[in-house]
């Protein structure tokens, strides 16, 4: 097997919600994507963590995120139910 077919079957993002990580594919993700990612309620606002600086925004409704492949070194940014 080569490396190419190795890497096309690796997910392209992983997406931490309070500590695990979940595979994704896509380079944006919504806020309602997450929610049920997670399995969260949808009354509860979902919080962009930081883990650089620990800063914490909560997300729009309507918020679709862009996400950046191999930033889990430098900064990464975890969700959380807020």
């Amino acid at each position: 097997m080569n490396s190419v077919t190795k890497d096309a079957k690796k997910p392209k993002y992983l997406i931490d919600l309070e500590g695990v990580d979940y595979p994704w594919e896509q380079d944006t993700i919504t806020v309602t994507q997450l929610r049920e990612l997670g399995g969260w309620d949808n009354t509860q606002p979902v919080v962009e963590v930081d883990l650089h600086d620990n800063s914490e925004r909560t997300l729009a409704e309507d918020e679709t995120l862009k996400l950046k492949p191999g930033h889990g070194f430098g900064k990464k940014i975890k969700f959380q139910r807020g």
